[in-house]
């Protein structure tokens, strides 16, 4: 697995973006560490907000915005350099800021984006918050979503698949990072509670498949088959029976936001998780 061509389960470069509010704090301390255990370069980034008719009005007050960005992003720059940690700073200008954050990673040919999460909602826009959901549907390489007052897993791993392509590549994303990190892997996948004879089999075999692919890395797995109507909820429940402090779930390549799933398993494990959420893509 480690000669593997294919960019998914890379943690080379990592694109931070924060926005200075209390909200970026938690992803600021887990990007930092996710770069120290991968020995991965860090883009620290920050899109100040502005456009061609307000910079016009008030040059000042731009100048001024992106004076106390640079500020910003250079101190979190130290932090990790201090930590070593090969990070450099990335200021950008935008309407859009998870255009611009996009615009970095696929530029720098980043393999994670780390963001945060504004909030929890029954909505599911508001569960991972507006920029939030647009980076992780436009981004084209995997996005650690971190809430707030979380950090990077210290006791396990829990990665869901149900045994398709994309459930393979957050296994495969999963078994590389529980490598770097030394942590336990759990590997789920969950059937509903009437499900057929052939569903439950085709389940089986893929935890199985993951369980004997991470052996050859010499990672033990705990693999489990469960059954529940809802698997966003069984995914979570189960991330916190077995102690576990990230979440990976699968995700489709670059989509766009109308194409995002809103309500699907992985968003509704995204905005409800109290942990880290790694969400790998994969392309259509």
């Amino acid at each position: 697995m480690t000669e593997e061509l294919s960019p998914v389960g890379r943690f080379d470069t990592i694109v931070l973006a924060t926005d200075g509010s209390e909200y970026s704090a938690a992803p600021e301390a887990a990007a930092l560490e996710m770069a120290r255990r991968c020995g991965a370069r860090l883009l620290v980034t920050r899109v100040v907000l502005t456009n061609p008719e307000y910079e016009a009005l008030v040059p000042d007050r731009v100048q001024k915005a992106e004076a106390e960005a640079q500020k910003q992003i250079e101190r979190i720059a130290e932090d990790a350099r201090a930590a070593g940690v090969r990070a450099e700073t990335v200021l950008r200008q935008g309407s859009d800021p998870y255009h611009e954050v996009v615009r970095v990673a696929n530029d720098r040919h980043a393999d994670v984006i780390v963001i945060g999460r504004r909030t929890r909602s029954d909505l599911a826009r508001m569960m991972v918050g507006d920029s939030t959901a647009k980076v992780i549907g436009l981004a084209s390489c995997s996005v650690l979503v971190v809430p707030r007052d979380t950090k990077m897993p210290e006791k396990g791993i829990l990665v869901a698949t149900d045994g398709s392509r994309l459930g393979d590549a957050a296994a495969y994303s999963a078994v590389r990072l529980v490598e770097k990190c030394g942590l336990p892997l759990t590997v789920i996948s969950v059937v509903g509670e009437d499900s057929e004879a052939e569903e439950r089999s085709e389940a089986q075999a893929a935890v199985e498949r993951v369980q004997k692919e991470a052996s050859k890395e010499q990672v033990e797995v705990d693999a489990m088959l469960q059954e529940g109507r809802r698997p966003d909820t069984v995914i979570i429940a189960t991330a916190k029976r077995r102690d576990a402090d990230m979440i990976v779930v699968g995700s489709h390549g670059r989509t766009g936001l109308s194409r995002l799933m809103m309500g699907s398993v992985s968003e509704r494990v995204i905005g409800s998780a109290d942990c880290p959420v790694l969400v790998v893509k994969a392309s259509m």
